[in-house]
């Protein structure tokens, strides 16, 4: 069911590399990635970035700025857009830099309330 969503979100997307869902604690509840995709580990990814999004969450609660819901990763190879979906888990979607990452915002946005409802 997770895969299904996942699959849809990243295939829609031009440059689309991988989609997973993640718990904070950096286990993977699901994840997808296209064929081909130059041996790009989105487990492994977002396992790394579980902790990263967890000390950034914590660091923007404390300024008193709200709760963080997105954060945008953006490499030379990549472009990782992690969306929170609530306080254990996020959805991350990686695309190449050359793609069209307001898209990949707007998908994600899209396939969230999807995520939600099935968690």
């Amino acid at each position: 069911m997770f895969r299904d969503t996942l699959q849809k979100m990243v295939d829609r997307l031009d440059g689309g590399v991988a989609g997973i869902l993640m718990g904070f604690d950096g286990i993977a509840v699901e994840h997808y990635a296209r064929d081909g995709q130059d041996g790009i580990d989105i487990q492994t990814v977002g396992m790394e970035l579980a902790h990263t999004v967890t000390q950034m969450r914590k660091a923007v609660e404390g300024l008193d700025l709200g709760r963080a819901t997105e954060i945008t990763v953006r490499t030379d190879k990549l472009v990782i857009l992690i969306y929170v979906l609530n306080e254990e888990y996020f959805v991350a979607c990686a695309v190449r830099p050359d793609s069209s990452f307001g898209r990949a915002r707007y998908v994600m946005r899209l396939a969230a309330p999807q995520i939600r409802a099935e968690l």
